[in-house]
């Protein structure tokens, strides 16, 4: 199976054809997908990655963690499994949210 690469310190005018052309030499890119901000649609500054195998991935990872990309020094390594986040609407709908802040 392969591994989802993290990519962090993106320079900010990177889309995602830029990020896979980073990412094409070592092997099938399947997914590129930059994290942007929901209101302006502006990036934040990383992305997710995923190729084809493991063993490209992890190529992929020794060599570009560290490169220079624009000015600005990339950070590549192995993602972390994403947590689970709560729905703070349920939340504000069941009456938490008031009992959570310092409403009065």
């Amino acid at each position: 199976m392969a591994i989802r690469i993290y990519v962090g310190n993106l320079p900010y005018t990177f889309r995602e054809q830029d990020v896979a052309q980073l990412f094409a030499p070592y092997g099938e890119v399947r997914e590129v997908r930059v994290i942007v901000d929901r209101d302006t649609r502006q990036s934040k500054g990383f992305a997710f990655v995923d190729l084809n195998s493991e063993s490209a991935s992890r190529r992929a990872i020794a060599d570009l963690d560290g490169v220079q990309a624009g000015d600005r020094t990339l950070t590549v390594s192995e993602a972390r499994p994403q947590t689970e986040r709560r729905d703070r609407r349920e939340e504000r709908d069941r009456g938490d949210y008031r009992e959570r802040s310092n409403y009065r």
